[in-house]
């Protein structure tokens, strides 16, 4: 993508709009949905989000004051877009946020787009028992290989912090991992 400075520029004018978030849309929508389905598990759950967020996005451009990178705003509003998700899962069906993590977890087996094997089924199993800022820190750095930089910017935590929680969260899961 060209200089992002002038991408934003073309997001926030009028007459360039539609082309800018068409762009956008294309370039972000595979690495989002791999983002949020870290978080949602189910397929069709993570098409919502993902159209949920692309719709934040758009409303929110006017408030873009580039602080931080366009990839680092647009993955915080997917983030936040999953959570919420969970959370308002989880009030419908009157079950814990984890349980609701759990139940999607037990149905990637019958899932047509889940391609991992058993071992890779462990592993989300083991995730999942971690709490909601560790799971979301070692999704970011394992699974997408994001910089811990990057995950700062997208999480508002020091780097130091998500250090620790990515250390925290690998002890964890090898216990898990270990015991069952």
């Amino acid at each position: 993508m060209q200089d992002e400075k002038a991408f934003i520029t073309e997001l926030l004018n009028l007459a360039t709009q539609n082309t800018a978030f068409r762009q956008l849309v294309s370039q972000y929508s595979r690495p989002l949905y791999s983002h949020i389905r870290t978080i949602v598990h189910d397929h069709d759950d993570t098409d919502d989000v993902l159209q949920n967020t692309f719709i934040k996005v758009f409303q929110n451009l006017k408030n873009f004051k580039g602080e931080s990178k366009l990839f680092s705003w647009i993955y915080r509003i997917a983030t936040n877009e999953a959570i919420t998700f969970i959370t308002s899962k989880a009030k419908k069906n009157n079950i814990s946020s984890e349980e609701v993590q759990q139940k999607a977890i037990q149905n990637l087996q019958a899932d047509d787009y889940f391609e991992g094997d058993a071992l890779q089924l462990k592993l989300q199993q083991a995730v999942a028992t971690l709490p909601e800022k560790q799971q979301l820190v070692f999704k970011m750095k394992y699974f997408e290989e994001l910089k811990y930089e990057d995950i700062s910017e997208i999480l508002g935590t020091s780097v130091g912090a998500l250090k620790a929680s990515y250390h925290h969260a690998v002890k964890k899961i090898e216990d898990y991992v270990n015991t069952h």
